[in-house]
């Protein structure tokens, strides 16, 4: 994998509806997880929108960021991240190591901006060492919100992925992973593959495009939001009463 270049940076734009514009930048060199995707604007566009809203204008209840922890997987420039920390959540994104200096770039120059907080961290998913140690600092009841977009591209690391979505989760998590819909190559085989594993563990919900921001969405590109199965909450509470982790 290359390295990200930050001598060889562009910037996107993200508005928030207070008028709070983050600057998000990204690199001209570099792996898939150097740029701002589609579905992770679309994502955070949701979840602005939801941050506006009042409880139970939408068909599930608003959502509250504020002091809530925000685990973002595979998170590149670290955007979804830096919205829900303007949201008022304790966010921590995290990629692979080559990416952690852009991301904490973004960090650095939109801080100034945040009602929540934001710091990034090296994470290779299903590395059981990196995981377990963001766990006791940062999520040791688990996270409140996880968050993954456009991170299905590698047939090797899919049952990673869904290892530490589970890793991380709890009863009171709530999964929300965004994608686009591609037909080149295996990506279509790849993402039914993901969210097959996916439907093993957790229970599974679209959002519809009518509940999604009407500027920032597509029928091309969706939005899912995932809970833990009934059967697995109640496993993580037995085994918390235990003071231990099946997981």
């Amino acid at each position: 994998m290359t390295s990200v270049n930050l001598t060889e940076l562009f910037s996107r734009c993200f508005e928030l509806k207070n008028g709070t514009e983050l600057i998000l930048h990204q690199s001209a060199v570099g792996d898939v997880g150097c740029v701002v995707w589609d579905a992770a604007i679309v994502l955070c566009s949701y979840f602005v929108k939801c941050a506006g809203l009042k409880q139970g204008q939408l068909y599930v209840d608003s959502l509250d960021f504020q002091g809530k922890s925000m685990l973002d997987l595979g998170s590149g420039t670290g955007a979804v991240g830096l919205v829900t920390a303007c949201l008022g959540a304790r966010a921590i994104v995290t990629d692979l190591p080559d990416f952690v200096p852009l991301m904490q770039y973004n960090i650095t120059e939109n801080k100034g901006k945040f009602t929540g907080s934001c710091s990034a961290e090296p994470l290779r998913w299903g590395d059981r060492e990196q995981m377990s140690f963001l766990k006791q600092s940062d999520f040791p009841h688990g996270a409140d919100f996880i968050v993954l977009a456009d991170c299905v591209y590698y047939e090797e690391s899919l049952e990673s992925l869904v290892e530490t979505i589970l890793y991380f989760s709890s009863e009171r998590t709530h999964v929300y992973c965004s994608f686009e819909e591609r037909d080149m190559g295996n990506k279509p085989e790849l993402q039914q593959k993901f969210f097959q594993m996916m439907r093993t563990q957790f229970d599974i919900t679209k959002v519809p495009l009518s509940a999604q921001d009407p500027d920032y969405s597509s029928a091309d590109i969706h939005v899912l939001h995932c809970v833990l199965k009934t059967s697995l909450c109640h496993v993580v509470f037995l085994n918390r009463i235990g003071n231990c982790y099946y997981k």
